[in-house]
């Protein structure tokens, strides 16, 4: 049986995929947005877009357009100033079905056994829900989020970007008491990447959708290439929704995991504690290796599947 999931997203090139991925193996119950990537406004029809093309009947809930406590900051280095930067793109003529994406959490939760909360952004929407719903903590399956480090950052010399951009928010989500939180932080993401290959073989399948992605890819792993001289681009998201699905991709560890919220230059560090010995009660399954193979397959294949 298909896992039933909410996916939590901020499109953004790498949350592109996940949408398209998360509909082709899960039972996507809703897709909710929040400030990321890029503003609101936009993540919300890149979310909106992406279901357009895919052909997907999935509720689209808009939410925050800020994070809890600091100013809000965007990726368009990395995605564009649209958050979908690229291919040519098409006019979005689908609408969201709400801008209460914590309301459609807490009551998707409320009225369905083992949901997935699945956050490949910001942690805003799912800390408002923690933290105005208290008893959905212990209803979910268990949240599997895109978001930290083993290591280095990517915004910081300490942060990933989802962290960074709402530390408050992770803090409260890690800190949550949920049944299991899967992490797929950048030490994780960097193993799984697009390079011209699979690029080439999303445009000679010639859909529509397959065509689309890798114009995204296109120009996500151009920016790559001039600002690190990668040769391929990792697919940070995805990871998140695999974590779900095909667990057996994955090593994991139990780690406790904590937020630095303040630190002039640790602010949205992932503080795992990996001390031999350590008191630390675990809070979280870190994912520290993925079956890179395996997964870029899947991928390329649910993309593949729609017209």
């Amino acid at each position: 049986m298909a896992p039933k999931i909410i996916l939590d997203c901020d499109p953004g090139h790498d949350d592109a995929v996940a949408i398209l991925l998360a509909a082709r193996h899960c039972e996507l119950l809703a897709i909710t947005t929040v400030s990321g990537n890029a503003p609101l406004h936009m993540t919300t029809a890149n979310a909106l877009l992406m279901c357009q093309i895919a052909g997907l009947d999935v509720p689209v809930h808009s939410g925050a357009d800020r994070p809890l406590v600091v100013p809000a900051a965007h990726a368009p280095r990395a995605h564009g100033h649209t958050g979908l930067d690229g291919p040519p793109r098409p006019e979005v003529h689908r609408t969201a079905a709400g801008n209460d994406a914590v309301s459609c959490i807490i009551e998707t939760v409320r009225a369905h056994d083992d949901v997935w909360l699945v956050p490949v952004g910001p942690l805003t929407n799912v800390a408002l829900a923690v933290r105005q719903a208290p008893d959905i903590v212990e209803r979910v399956a268990g949240i599997s989020l895109m978001g930290g480090a083993v290591g280095p950052g990517n915004v910081t010399p300490t942060a990933e970007f989802n962290i960074w951009a709402d530390p408050h928010a992770a803090q409260i989500v890690f800190a949550c008491g949920a049944p299991l939180v899967r992490m797929a932080g950048l030490n994780l993401t960097h193993q799984l990447c697009v390079g011209p290959d699979v690029i080439a073989q999303l445009r000679d399948h010639g859909s529509t959708a397959a065509t689309f992605v890798a114009g995204l890819f296109d120009f996500y792993l151009a920016g790559y290439r001039e600002r690190a001289g990668l040769e391929a681009a990792p697919l940070h998201d995805p990871c998140a929704v695999l974590a779900v699905t095909h667990p057996a991709l994955f090593e994991f560890g139990a780690r406790h995991v904590g937020v630095e919220t303040e630190g002039r230059h640790t602010r949205g560090m992932t503080v795992v504690d990996e001390r031999p010995g350590t008191d630390a009660v675990p809070n979280s399954e870190v994912a520290y290796r993925i079956d890179a193979e395996a997964a870029l397959g899947l991928i390329a294949d649910a993309v593949c599947s729609y017209d």
